[in-house]
């Protein structure tokens, strides 16, 4: 009988089924696995209730932070093109959760904003979600999640823009 050799817990996947030691230091890698917990509690706290992808969460999201934002300025935060952006637009305000109007200013322009049913969605979701993760990342103290919220952010923050800069 041949025996398997130990693998230690810190280089094992997260089921311990696999030894990952080739992958165990590599940030993308350990992000694909811990987005598999957070894309499971999505999918069952929001998608499921509520019907939304994650890219309509993150829209309707923006919006209500950021009253009068445009389809462009959407499209840059979410690193999409503006005809991709345009079709969530749509979808969402066939559902009544944003609205578009045109700028006074600029004709081309239109401002999005979020409708009260958008807005008491995300409201909503955002309590889901604190909810499942809390019970999902329950592992984590109240100050390493702090610390992974700002880390993972430090990370989003160095992508660059569309020109190359940062």
């Amino acid at each position: 009988m041949t025996r398997k050799p130990t693998v230690p817990d810190a280089d094992r996947t997260p089921l311990a089924m696999l030894a990952e030691a080739g992958v165990h230091s590599i940030v993308g890698y350990q992000l694909a696995q811990a987005a598999i917990v957070t894309d499971q509690v999505f999918d069952d706290r929001v998608g499921r209730q509520g019907g939304l992808r994650k890219v309509e969460f993150t829209i309707l999201a923006l919006v209500q932070g950021n009253p009068d934002a445009t389809a462009r300025q959407l499209a840059r935060a979410l690193a999409v093109t503006p005809p991709n952006i345009a079709i969530w637009l749509d979808k969402l305000e066939s559902r009544g959760l944003v609205s578009r109007t045109r700028s006074e200013s600029d004709a081309r322009m239109q401002h999005i904003r979020i409708t009260r049913a958008g807005a008491a969605l995300v409201d909503r979701s955002v309590q889901l979600l604190l909810e499942g993760e809390q019970s999902a990342l329950a592992a984590l103290s109240a100050a390493e999640r702090a610390m992974l919220i700002e880390l993972l952010h430090k990370i989003a923050m160095s992508r660059k823009r569309g020109d190359g800069t940062p």
